[in-house]
């Protein structure tokens, strides 16, 4: 890609004034005598009060995912005009989610059976039975719908945090899933997740444990005092390995319960309606790819996708306030380079600093300044070597992201 796309392939398009995601929404235009030309995506319009569409103007209006009382209530809309593609029966996810998870969705059944029978597993493990990354072609056109779905939900997400803040306001956080709970690297990433959305960022990662996981718990006791995040710390750290599922999980249910009702966080300007999640943990955005790996219940908001790649890609596209890489392996040296080509082709706009935690790690261990340094700065837009920089100081890595 030797020239970034035409401005107008990456600008985001709202398309949220033609979309209805909710029975209230549905109910008032529903008043008003016409549906024509909207989408309705994922209702029960078989629960009472079950709607009457038999006199409404339904011309090209798009029903996905929604469910109707009967088959024949679809095929009266399909003859009037509409296009309806139903949700696919026996799939324990939906067809064409309208809202991102919360980290009590993920959970949900945790209480009563374990990891073995919480939402999230039971999805995984749904997903390893019909393919995995390879999926039959009736899985597949379901895991691609609701990919969409997160897509949509995503975008209607974060539109309010950045009409308000900006989209240099949204910071990325990569670095090892293996970092065990209160291990100095998860401690450093906790902190900075903390600073951060202490300082009105929106922090987002990838979603798994280590410092993915201590970047969001961050930013979810962001209106907590320190010593409160050392403390919680302090707990999951009981339970330091991702591996011993059930234990790593109540750990962060149990954290989740102790501060489930804080103080409200201190800001420059209060949030925008339907943005308190950002300031409460932040966004996580993983994959059902890495599903052996238990859900990151930290995040105020998590989209979590079964395409790996959309995943990755929309991590990046998001994250242009600057990234933090702290220290990983090779998934983490992977994101590195993936971002790098986006900034040197300008390919999603103005990219923020790349701050790279644990000098000796990035220049010694894993020397990946040496190879990025002299890419950057020969890129079409100008030496942008300047935007690289290596630190041991979680303060310092704020400053530089927070100017």
């Amino acid at each position: 890609m030797p020239t970034p796309p035409p401005a107008d392939v990456i600008e985001p398009h709202d398309t949220s004034i033609d979309e209805i995601e909710t029975r209230a929404e549905f109910d008032r235009r529903l008043a008003e005598g016409t549906l024509a030309g909207l989408t309705v995506q994922g209702l029960r319009l078989d629960l009472d009060p079950v709607p009457d569409l038999r006199d409404v103007d339904v011309a090209g209006t798009l029903f996905v995912g929604c469910r109707f009382t009967d088959r024949e209530v679809g095929a009266d809309l399909v003859r009037r005009g509409a296009n309806v593609v139903p949700p696919f029966s026996g799939l324990p996810y939906p067809t064409q989610p309208s809202h991102l998870y919360t980290a009590d969705d993920l959970a949900a059944g945790f209480a009563e059976g374990g990891f073995t029978q919480m939402y999230d597993t039971r999805v995984y493990a749904h997903f390893r039975a019909h393919g995995g990354a390879l999926p039959d072609v009736r899985e597949a056109l379901g895991q691609r719908l609701h990919d969409h779905g997160v897509d949509n939900a995503l975008a209607d997400a974060t539109r309010s945090w950045l009409a308000v803040h900006g989209p240099q306001s949204v910071v990325g956080v990569m670095g090892g899933h293996a970092v065990p709970r209160g291990s100095a690297a998860y401690r450093m990433a906790a902190v900075l997740g903390w600073e951060l959305a202490r300082a009105d960022r929106l922090v987002v990662t990838g979603g798994g444990p280590g410092v993915m996981e201590a970047a969001n718990l961050g930013a979810f006791l962001a209106a907590w005092p320190a010593e409160e995040l050392s403390a919680a710390i302090d707990v999951l750290a009981a339970a330091p390995d991702f591996t011993d599922h059930d234990r790593y999980t109540a750990a962060a249910l149990a954290v989740r319960k102790r501060y489930a009702d804080g103080p409200s966080l201190p800001t420059p300007r209060p949030a925008a309606p339907g943005t308190e999640w950002a300031r409460s943990g932040g966004l996580a955005i993983p994959t059902w790819l890495y599903g052996h790996e238990p859900a990151n219940l930290f995040a105020g908001r998590i989209a979590k996708y079964f395409s790996n790649a959309i995943r990755e890609d929309t991590i990046l596209r998001l994250a242009r306030g600057g990234i933090v890489f702290a220290p990983g392996r090779a998934g983490t040296v992977q994101e590195v380079f993936q971002a790098a080509t986006k900034t040197f082709y300008g390919t999603d706009g103005a990219s923020g600093a790349y701050v790279f935690l644990d000098r000796a790690f990035w220049t010694t261990e894993l020397p990946v300044e040496s190879l990025l340094r002299p890419l950057f700065a020969a890129s079409p837009f100008g030496d942008l070597s300047r935007t690289i920089h290596l630190t041991d100081d979680v303060r310092e890595a704020v400053a530089l992201l927070v100017p």
